[in-house]
Formats: structure tokens, C-alpha cells, sequence
């Protein structure tokens, strides 16, 4: 293609972009001025009905795939929970000798497709969902989502033992991810967003909102909770619960269980027994999942024929345990009822083990497809197996297994997804059963307690707690940021181009202004992302008379002068940028900031702030003392540092980044301690820092003296 084909794209293209442009930059301007219940009430409907939608397209490629694959290949038809249709299923195998193949060549398929097209499209999903939250909300791809779907429905309905949430909840988190790059929302509610994304999706396709509101604030943490997520959750998960329903029926997955009467608290021993059991089986599946994971890593085969290897096995497996096929649900309807006393005991008693060796196969070895789904089986046939061996001994524990049935899924997947609460609700929806949630609490707390002992997790990308979070641990260690607005810190910019700048002349503007980066802005002086001149440089060639829009990076966040730095500050932390362009209300571009402008204005916030408390302290002071090289105090911790009485560390300087002191922080050379105290006792830990300059004492001069800083980095203008 010539220079005159690119330098002039056609109509739609263009059409489009400039659409584009006119949508991000309607919702930066809107979400920003939008008070909190505006922006959730409208951010909630949409990410609901993508959620809703795109349950409804997952649910239907799995009903469509399990019907050519399973159904008409291998002529087995497994059976359903009441809220499909309730169908028992095929009484055996038509074609023995097709499962196994049938199966082989669904992981194939997917393989192929993943590996090939999407590898962040590979596994359970809703762990690569996770971490989007925590480290990257903005940075879903389209791509990741369509492979998902396909992939995982291709998975499962072909008989990989797998579920349907983890696809749901990545593809729901991938189109909030899209949806926060759209309206270019902060970090902060891109991490709501996705949060939203993976609670109403896994809500909307189990019929459960309630619970997987909940559980899009429980799963991020291991031991803590996204309280920030909630409601936006509800509205997310309602829209998407209403929507699915609209085209599969609003009744529970496994229809209407009997309610629990408890009758003697004696009774709760049981469900404490299965607490126990549920716990120890949580963690068996945690660690056969991994490390079933972790054989296959070390394979010397192609990625993509691992799940082929995989489902080849699974549907060995399902020659004599057909119960480990697909997600398993309409098995857990069996074992709700009487059905369960058909099913032969040894099947009972070995499908917990079968169904974790089978979920490792097909999804460890590298599909796709959902880790809930089999805990669910796991955990419903780990409370049978307990009803089914001892209810003829103790006849208190009832003729109906279905109480047990029920706990046992709460207590084995709740416990080791450490999301208890937002498990117990979302089963107690799935079965329509409130009135077991007294017993489920004795289980699902011993359970929890069990997997807490051991600290391990079926979500790996779980932190353990919000201190851990990346951006919660920015605002705790410069709890500042959020004071100081973007315009007090910026810098002026270099440069800013027009988006109809000629390449040529867009490199040469460049060299001039000593940037590698610049912002751009079209005809109306509105920010459209940034260019990069190595990117001209690339293709300098092919694109010397082309406008400088074709190559704009339109991902690149911006940060109203009106918002604080710790928006800025997490943006540069969980995007590949060094800074940031500074734009008004009007989206126009007005300043800068690097890290070393948020560096220097934090430290002057601060000495304000300390200057303030030294005030009314009467004769203590602010001062700076700096570690050297050698010193008595480099290498040493806060805690060991035999810090003068009276003396209080209240910020290091490292670099470009300001430190929260505590009692374990190691001090080293070139650190600056940010003093308060009297003149004599910082000067005796100048002293002691090796100071070789600054007053007679050996402390740095007084902090009200402000520094000098640093300059920004030529790159960021």
C-alpha cells in the first residue's frame, strides 16, 4: 500500500476514529463531572446488560456445543439441573469408544484457538480477571473475549470437566475493561467496572445477583473485602440477572429444594463434621488443580496440544465415571434428591477425587473453561458421600440428603475460594433455600478456618488483603496525594501537536523540543492521545506526508487538572506510562506531570503540613538530615537505629518515591529522613546519618528552606 493510501484512510475509518474521539471525550467530560450515584446508576445498567447479554451468548454457544459434541458425535447426552429443562440424561454410552476421542479433540480445538489467537484466553479465567482488577483494569483485550467464549464453550461442551462462570466473568470483565477505555474512566473506577463486570456476569448466568454482587467485592482479597465495588455491583448484577432471565427463565439453577427445619442444635455436629471435610477436600483441590497444572507446564509438547492430552484422558476417566463430563450440574440435581440412592456408592464416594483430577486435565493442561462449576460438584458430592455412608447408622441425620448436599457446596468452594459469604448466598440462590444458611455457617466457618490454617487459595491472583492492592498501597503510603490537585503540580508542556501535523515535520517539532513523546490534539484543541517518535521513525518512510493521527495512541490516559495525584499516580503504575497530560473540562491539553513533579510537590505538601504541627509544638522543628554512604545509620532498620529521643521520622525520600516509615523499613544511602524535633537531637542524628555538610550540627538546613527538586525527564514533555 502506497504513502497516498495511508496518509488517507478511507471514509468509515475515519468516520469512526473521529467517533471514537467524540465518545471518549463526551465521557471523560461526563463521568468526571458525574456525582457518585449518576455515574454508577448509568456505568451499572451498561456493564449489566453486557453482562446479561453476554451471558446469554456464552449459555447458548455451551447448549449448542454440548449438543454437537457430546449429543451427536459421541451420541451421550448428559443430564440437566431443573432450571435447564431437568432432563436425566442418557442411561450410557451409545459410542463408548467416541468420548474419549470426542473429548480430545474439543481440547485440541481449543488449544489451537487459544494458543494461537488469545493465550491470556488460557485457564479459569476469572484468576486473569483478578488480576486485570488489581493491575491492569484498562488492559482486557476485545480479542481475549471472543477467544473465551468459543474456547471455553468448545471446552466444556465437548465434555472437558470445566464451568461456565469463569468465561462469564472474564468475558463480563473484559467488555467493562473496554467500557473504562471508551469513556477513559480513572483507574479507580476502571477497577470498580471490572470488579462490577465479574460479580453480574457469574450472577446473571448462575441466577444468583445477590450473591455475585457480593462476590465481585469478596474474591478480589483473600482476607478482605472491595467495599467500594458493592453497589455498583447490585445495579450491575440486577440489569444482568433480569436480562438473562428474560431469555432463559428466572427460576433457580436447581429448582425449588426443600427448606430446612432444625430441630436440636445436636444437629449441627453434623455440618460441623462436613465443615471439616469440606475444608481438607477444598485444599486436595487447590493443590491436585495446580499441581496437575504444573505437570503438564513441564511437558515437552507444543502449549496447544496439552489440552488434547488432557481431554484424552478425561474421557478415559468418564468411561467408568461419566459424572466427570461437562459442568457437572444436572449430577448435583441427581444427588438433591432421591436420584442419589441410584447412583452406585463407590461413584459417590470417588467423584469429589475424579472430578479434581478431571478439572486439572482439562483445564490445567491448558482449556478453557471455569474452576467454580466442578468445586461446586466437588464440594455437593463430598456432603452425599457423607449423607449417603452414614444416614443408615444415624438415623437423626434424616432421609433427605439434600441439606447436605447443599453445605457441602458452600463449605468446600466457599472455603477455598475464600469468598464464604458471596458462596453461601449464591448457592442458597441457586437452590432457593434460605433456611439452610444456620448449618451453613457452622460449616462453611470451620471449612474457612481449615483453608485459612494453610493460606492457600484456588485464586492465586487474590491479594491477601486491600493493604496489598497496588493502588490501595500507593494512597496508604503518601496518604497526601489525595490532597494536591493535578494543576498544583504540573509542568507546562514542551510541545503539543496538531493531530494534522505532517510525520515529517511532527519528528522535526520533536527533535526540537528535546521530547521522545508528545500529546496530540485535533482541529478543535481537544486531547486525542499521544505519538511517539519512534513510531514515525518506524515508518518515517511510508508515512512522511501522513498526518500524525495515524499513529496517535489513543489508549494513552490522560488527568483533569482537577483531580488529585493519586488518580495520576495510579495510572502510571498500572499502565506502561511515565506520565501524564494534564487536560481542562474542555479535554484541551494544559500542562504535564511526571513522577518527579508529583515527587516534589508531595514533599512540599508535606513539609507544609509538618511546618503546621512544628508550629504548635513550640521548639521542635522541621528538619532533613540524608543517609551516606558508610554510615552508622545505612542498612539498618528504623527499629534498630537507636534513634535520639524525641526525634520522629516522619517521611524518607528514596529516589523518586517518598516512603512510609515504619519500625522494619532498612535504611539506605542516599535516603532523606524528613525530621521532627528539637534543633539538638536532629542534629545528633545528622550526626549519626554521616553527614559531611548542611549546619554546624550535621542536619540538613531546616525543611522550611524548600528543595530544590528534580527536573523532569526529558521523554514525559
Amino acid at each position: 500500500m502506497g504513502p497516498l493510501s495511508l496518509a488517507t484512510p478511507p471514509a468509515p475509518t475515519a468516520w469512526w476514529r473521529a467517533l471514537g474521539r467524540r465518545v471518549r471525550a463526551f465521557g471523560a467530560e461526563w463521568f468526571v463531572k458525574a456525582t457518585f450515584t449518576r455515574k454508577w446508576l448509568v456505568l451499572g445498567v451498561i456493564i449489566g446488560v453486557i453482562a446479561g447479554l453476554g451471558a446469554v451468548v456464552f449459555y447458548s454457544a455451551l447448549v449448542l456445543a454440548t449438543h454437537f459434541f457430546l449429543g451427536t458425535l459421541a451420541g451421550y447426552r448428559p443430564p440437566t439441573p431443573a432450571g435447564e429443562g431437568n432432563a436425566l440424561g442418557s442411561s450410557g454410552f451409545a459410542r463408548p469408544w467416541a468420548i474419549p476421542l470426542v473429548v480430545a479433540v474439543g481440547g485440541l480445538i481449543s488449544g489451537l484457538l487459544v494458543f494461537g489467537i488469545a493465550p491470556d484466553a488460557e485457564g479459569h479465567g476469572t484468576d486473569a480477571a483478578i488480576s486485570a482488577v488489581h493491575d491492569n483494569p484498562r488492559g482486557i483485550r476485545f480479542r481475549t473475549v471472543v477467544v473465551k467464549i468459543v474456547a471455553s464453550a468448545i471446552t466444556i461442551g465437548s465434555g472437558g470437566s470445566a464451568g461456565r462462570e469463569g468465561p462469564t466473568g472474564q468475558i463480563s470483565a473484559g467488555f467493562a475493561s473496554l467500557l473504562a477505555r471508551i469513556f477513559d474512566l480513572s483507574p479507580a473506577d476502571a477497577r470498580v467496572a471490572v470488579s462490577a463486570g465479574i460479580g453480574s456476569g457469574i450472577g446473571s448466568i448462575f441466577g444468583a445477583p445477590l450473591g455475585g454482587a457480593v462476590l465481585a467485592t469478596e474474591i478480589l482479597y483473600r482476607d478482605d473485602f472491595e467495599v467500594e465495588a458493592l453497589l455498583p455491583s447490585f445495579i450491575a448484577s440486577i440489569v444482568g440477572y433480569a436480562l438473562f432471565g428474560a431469555f432463559e427463565g428466572y427460576g433457580p439453577l436447581f429448582g425449588f429444594v426443600r427448606h430446612y427445619e432444625l430441630r436440636s442444635p445436636v444437629g449441627l455436629l453434623w455440618f460441623a463434621a462436613i465443615g471439616v471435610i469440606g475444608g481438607l477436600i477444598g485444599l486436595a483441590y487447590a493443590k491436585g488443580f495446580y499441581g496437575l497444572g504444573d505437570l503438564f507446564a513441564r511437558l515437552p509438547v507444543p502449549r496447544a496440544l496439552r489440552p488434547a492430552i488432557g481431554g484424552l484422558l478425561v474421557g478415559l476417566i468418564a468411561l467408568a465415571v461419566p459424572e466427570v463430563l461437562g459442568t457437572g450440574y444436572g449430577w448435583i440435581q441427581r444427588g438433591l434428591g432421591p436420584g442419589l440412592l441410584a447412583i452406585p456408592l463407590w461413584i459417590v464416594v470417588l467423584l469429589p477425587f475424579a472430578r479434581i483430577v478431571a478439572t486439572g486435565l482439562s483445564i490445567g493442561s491448558g482449556g478453557s473453561g471455569g474452576i467454580f462449576g466442578p468445586g461446586m460438584v466437588i464440594g455437593a458430592f463430598t456432603g452425599a458421600a457423607f449423607w449417603d455412608l452414614l444416614h443408615g447408622l444415624f438415623p437423626s441425620m434424616g432421609h433427605d440428603p439434600a441439606p447436605f448436599v447443599v453445605v457441602g457446596m458452600m463449605a468446600c468452594f466457599g472455603s477455598i475460594a475464600r469468598a464464604p459469604l458471596a458462596i453461601m448466598l449464591m448457592v442458597a440462590e441457586m437452590t432457593d433455600n434460605l433456611t439452610i444458611l444456620v448449618p451453613a455457617m457452622v460449616a462453611v466457618g470451620i471449612a474457612t478456618l481449615i483453608v485459612r490454617r494453610s493460606d492457600d487459595t484456588i485464586y492465586r491472583s487474590q491479594l491477601r488483603n486491600r493493604a496489598e492492592a497496588p493502588a490501595h498501597r500507593i494512597l496508604g503510603g503518601m496518604p497526601l496525594l489525595n490532597r494536591i490537585a493535578a494543576w498544583q503540580a504540573m509542568a507546562r508542556p514542551k510541545l503539543v501537536l496538531s493531530s494534522q501535523t505532517p510525520c515529517w515535520q511532527a519528528l522535526s517539532d520533536m527533535a526540537e523540543a528535546n521530547v521522545t513523546e508528545a500529546p496530540v490534539a485535533d482541529a478543535e484543541g481537544r486531547f486525542t492521545g499521544v505519538v511517539r517518535a519512534s513510531d514515525i521513525e518506524e515508518r518515517i518512510d511510508d508515512l512522511a506526508d501522513a498526518a500524525v493521527s495515524s499513529l496517535v495512541d489513543a489508549d494513552f490516559s490522560p488527568v483533569q487538572q482537577g483531580q488529585h495525584l493519586d488518580v495520576a499516580l495510579e495510572i502510571m503504575t498500572t499502565t506502561a506510562q511515565t506520565w501524564t497530560p494534564v487536560t481542562d473540562q474542555d479535554r484541551r491539553v494544559v500542562g504535564t506531570l511526571a513522577m518527579s513533579d508529583m515527587v516534589r510537590s508531595y514533599r512540599r505538601e508535606l513539609q507544609g503540613s509538618l511546618r503546621k504541627v512544628a508550629e504548635l509544638a513550640g521548639a521542635s522543628g522541621i528538619y532533613e538530615a540524608r543517609v551516606h554512604e558508610g554510615s552508622a545509620l545505612s542498612g539498618k532498620t528504623l527499629r534498630d537505629a537507636a534513634l535520639p529521643p524525641g526525634v520522629i521520622v516522619t517521611a524518607i525520600e528514596r529516589g523518586r518515591t517518598v516512603v512510609l516509615p515504619e519500625g522494619r523499613t532498612v535504611l539506605q544511602p542516599g535516603d532523606r529522613l524528613m525530621l521532627l524535633g528539637s534543633p539538638e537531637k536532629t542534629a545528633a542524628l545528622g550526626l549519626l546519618a554521616g553527614q559531611g555538610h548542611g549546619t554546624a550540627n550535621g542536619a540538613d538546613p531546616p525543611a522550611s528552606k524548600a528543595p530544590s527538586g528534580t527536573k523532569s525527564p526529558s521523554q514525559s514533555r
